[in-house]
């Protein structure tokens, strides 16, 4: 069987998007894998964006269909689906694209250095503007260089470097080992925020060696992407900024025990209440309702977003 298996969620509109991510995985330099599509209800048909490939191709692939469970849940269900004897999997988003040597880069450093979590640098369009490489790193953090070339290191406080921003990480230049793919999961619910973040601190606190490398692992494509298609406008920003809320506080009981990552998390968690609620000021402007039965299930679970409401409404009176 294949040392490597490759997992793509796959949920787009438009034709040609997958293709393209497929073409990136098989132009790879490192080409002992497999490849475990999950099918998550696409509207545009999996099987017309397969139907261009070499035989060969398509014998290394396998496709599972399900009903729509969002990434994390596709992502899951790929997962559970690993062989019993991968080394190592790799996540790929379907409109994203790897560099030919992402895995060769991934498959020989984790071996290397004996890691089982590791990440690439990203690269993108002007929309991306917000992650940064790898490298960028050293300027501000306490980083221990491994390799050279490509340039591999590693940040021994890497939880708290992350928590302070994460714009350094993404899926589809992830690759993790045996311990955290057979135990670790993404929570499937938190479908439109977080659910990423999750799972990478899951694996940073399990992982025995975290690994990274400089050079670019993927190219972000242009497909559907749910967390930037929702703005404060939108009906679902209110359940996108509760899903954050709900990771947050996930993340909080991973970290009880250290205060400074604790003060991180609890500060992005009242942006998450204070987003929340000036997208619901917003609508009474608008005099539209706001949405009371999410509110409730926040108010539920978060006390606290009462706080918040009654600082919020104080500054607006005080003006």
């Amino acid at each position: 069987m294949a040392k490597l298996t490759v997992i793509i969620p796959y949920y787009q509109k438009e034709p040609g998007i997958l293709r393209r991510a497929l073409a990136s995985v098989f132009a790879q330099t490192f080409t002992d894998f497999n490849v475990i599509i999950v099918d998550d209800q696409s509207p545009y048909p999996i099987s017309d964006e397969l139907a261009p490939l070499a035989r060969e191709q398509r014998t290394r692939i396998k496709v599972i269909s399900q009903e729509n469970g969002g990434p994390g849940g596709a992502r899951n269900t790929g997962l559970d689906h690993v062989p019993a004897d991968t080394e190592f999997v790799a996540f790929l988003d379907s409109d994203d694209l790897w560099t030919a040597d992402h895995l060769k880069n991934a498959y020989e450093s984790m071996s290397q250095f004996g890691a089982d979590c590791y990440w690439a640098s990203i690269t993108g369009g002007d929309a991306f503007y917000y992650h940064f490489g790898i490298a960028h790193l050293e300027k501000t953090e306490q980083v221990t260089r491994l390799a050279e070339s490509p340039l591999v290191v590693e940040l021994p406080e890497l939880s708290s470097v992350m928590l302070k921003n994460w714009s350094f990480l993404h899926l589809s230049c992830m690759v993790i080992g045996p311990s955290l793919f057979r135990t670790i999961r993404f929570e499937a619910e938190l479908r439109l925020a977080a659910e990423d973040v999750l799972f990478f601190c899951d694996c940073v606190l399990a992982a025995k060696r975290v690994i990274l490398c400089d050079a670019a692992g993927a190219e972000r494509g242009e497909g559907i992407n749910i967390f930037h298609s929702i703005d404060s406008d939108s009906p679902e920003f209110l359940k996108q900024q509760f899903n954050t809320w709900v990771a947050l506080d996930t993340i909080e009981g991973r970290f009880s025990r250290r205060p400074a990552e604790i003060a991180s998390i609890r500060g992005y968690k009242q942006t998450a209440r204070r987003q929340a609620l000036w997208s619901q000021a917003r609508l009474l402007k608008r005099r539209k309702l706001p949405q009371f039965d999410l509110l409730a299930r926040w108010f539920w679970r978060d006390p606290r977003i009462l706080q918040s409401a009654m600082a919020l409404a104080v500054g607006k009176l005080s003006k």
